[in-house]
């Protein structure tokens, strides 16, 4: 994609009082000459909620596949909790810390709800079914879990009968019994209904706030987005444009400049 000269503003740094939990250094991805991730650099703070905008292809979901090891990144480096994530695999980052949800969903049609947060509670505790059935407290965490998304009436659903609303609801409680220090969510509002959306924004405010878990999230909904972000990192063209508090970034003239004819 061709460059502009829009100069990028860099982002404002973490305070000392409160720790980043995540911290990008030079991030990048080049894949065949072409520049998908370019020189990220960014602290998201313990129990901070940041939002990432930009329009399509600016590289959002290309930088959660980076922090979450879905694909490696070519230069710099990644942080998480004081490791050095940046060459671990999928699994090392998980039982740091590290949860993530996707744009598309893959879950299984056809297993309920329950079996779905058992299956992910299991591989999580990294032991064996066998043992796992024995155990009494992770049939408790599984119930947690399930009344704490609001899925305890439908764990015995199988998940092709839920509503795309549910579907992310379940998405979010595989991921939330791991118990993530860390959570990546990327687009959680694509495709849900209407009636949906304040459910399952009231959802992640809560897992956010009540159980302090800090947020990174994708999404194109800004009225979602300003409710819930304590800042909002913008990404053009592979690289950050601007990281600030939602209010700062929307009065920004240089992300309104780059943005001029587009949808954030």
């Amino acid at each position: 994609m061709a460059r502009t000269d829009t100069p990028r503003t860099p982002p404002p740094p973490a305070p000392a009082a409160s720790p980043a939990v995540l911290a990008l250094r030079g991030l990048g991805r080049s894949v065949g000459g072409a520049t998908i991730v370019d020189d990220v650099t960014l602290d998201v703070r313990e129990g901070e909620f940041l939002a990432v905008i930009g329009p399509n292809g600016a590289g959002k979901t290309s930088l959660f596949d980076l922090i979450s090891g879905i694909t490696p990144a070519t230069r710099g480096t990644i942080g998480l909790d004081g490791h050095d994530i940046t060459d671990a695999p999928v699994h090392a980052r998980a039982r740091l810390g590290l949860g993530r949800t996707f744009q598309l969903s893959s879950l299984w049609p056809a297993m309920t709800v329950a079996d779905h947060v058992r299956l992910a509670a299991q591989a999580a505790e990294g032991v064996s079914y066998r043992l796992w059935r024995r155990a009494p407290r992770y049939a408790g965490q599984v119930a947690h879990v399930l009344r704490r998304t609001g899925l305890e009436h439908r764990a015995g659903t199988p998940a092709a009968e839920l509503s795309h609303g549910g579907r992310r609801q379940l998405e979010l409680a595989v991921v939330l019994v791991g118990e993530p220090r860390l959570i990546l969510l990327d687009e959680p509002m694509a495709g849900v209904s209407a009636e949906d959306v304040p459910l399952l924004t009231a959802l992640i405010r809560a897992v956010h706030q009540e159980e302090r878990r800090t947020v990174l999230m994708v999404e194109h909904h800004m009225d979602v987005l300003l409710g819930l972000a304590d800042r909002i990192a913008v990404m053009h063209h592979g690289g950050l444009l601007a990281v600030d508090t939602p209010a700062a970034v929307m009065a920004d003239e240089t992300v309104q400049q780059a943005y001029l004819g587009e949808e954030l």
